[in-house]
């Protein structure tokens, strides 16, 4: 029997950036998002999005694909939810990416090559 996932409530949009204070102000002043918190040694950011438990990650990365967000969904245990991932045969990105004192990413596809990503919140993450 296939494990079950259980989601935590929370989906975080990541998007692509090729400038994060560029972005972050483009994000704050056009739509009004707020700033969660910024991780410059990982060029990383979140903003609220006015959409309960729904965040926007922007990700700064050298080439930049427009219109390529990527659902990122909360999760209760990473680990049980990967299995579940493998269960039912999901093409996986590598292993759990753990980002100390932040957060465990697991990146997967749909059959079309789309994809998504859970995450598992850990002790003392900005968001808690």
């Amino acid at each position: 029997m296939p494990h079950a996932i259980q989601f935590n409530g929370g989906l975080t949009l990541s998007l692509a950036v090729s400038d994060l204070d560029r972005a972050l102000a483009w994000y704050q002043s056009v739509l009004g998002f707020e700033l969660i918190y910024r991780r410059d040694d990982i060029g990383w950011c979140e903003l609220t999005t006015g959409v309960e438990r729904v965040n926007l990650g922007l990700s700064v990365m050298e080439t930049v694909t427009p219109g390529g967000a990527t659902p990122t969904f909360g999760v209760e245990d990473i680990e049980a939810a990967r299995a579940s991932l493998v269960d039912h045969g999901v093409s996986l990105d590598g292993e759990i990416l753990v980002i100390d004192e932040l957060v465990k990413l697991q990146t997967f596809y749909d059959p079309d090559g789309n994809s998504f990503m859970f995450y598992e919140e850990l002790a003392g993450a900005p968001y808690e």
